[in-house]
């Protein structure tokens, strides 16, 4: 990013209070009333630092292994699977943020097919969607089982190439 641009961007984001600080533009944020990508944008960073949590109960001196790990889990590829594994206990106003996000226009990577995209994209939204709620029994009890299927399923992939 060039210099131009970041002062864009803070030109466009910041205004002054006239105190030295800040005006905040919204003083509420609606989660039913955000774009999926902006549910999505939340609930992949949410879901990126739980995972780094969880994995702390395997690995804690190793930051180069825990960062390959956490970034293995987080894949669109894996958070496909984990959402079809959890799919069955969602309610159907968390499918219907689901299919919002899974729905949203994005380009997917190279590293998982256009539907595992859309997919993890829609399972993200979810994440995000309840992290705004304050839904916090829900949202780690649907990252636990993520994380949960996930792992079983790393270790199962691994048991079949050996």
């Amino acid at each position: 990013m060039t210099f131009e641009h970041l002062k864009k961007l803070v030109d466009m984001m910041f205004v002054p209070d006239g105190q030295g600080g800040v005006l905040q533009r919204y003083d509420t944020v609606d989660p039913k009333s955000l774009h999926p990508l902006v549910l999505a944008y939340i609930g992949d960073a949410y879901f990126h630092l739980f995972i780094r949590g969880r994995i702390l109960s395997y690995e804690q001196s190793k930051v180069q292994v825990l960062h390959q790990f956490s970034a293995q889990m987080v894949s669109a590829v894996w958070q496909d699977k984990a959402y079809r594994a959890i799919e069955h206990i969602l309610d159907e106003e968390e499918k219907a943020v689901y299919r919002r996000g899974r729905n949203a226009k994005s380009h997917a990577p190279r590293s998982a097919s256009v539907a595992q995209y859309h997919s993890s994209t829609g399972f993200e939204a979810l994440l995000g969607y309840l992290y705004l709620m304050e839904r916090n029994e829900r949202l780690y009890e649907l990252a636990e089982q993520s994380f949960q299927v996930i792992s079983k399923a790393m270790m199962a992939e691994i048991s079949e190439r050996k």
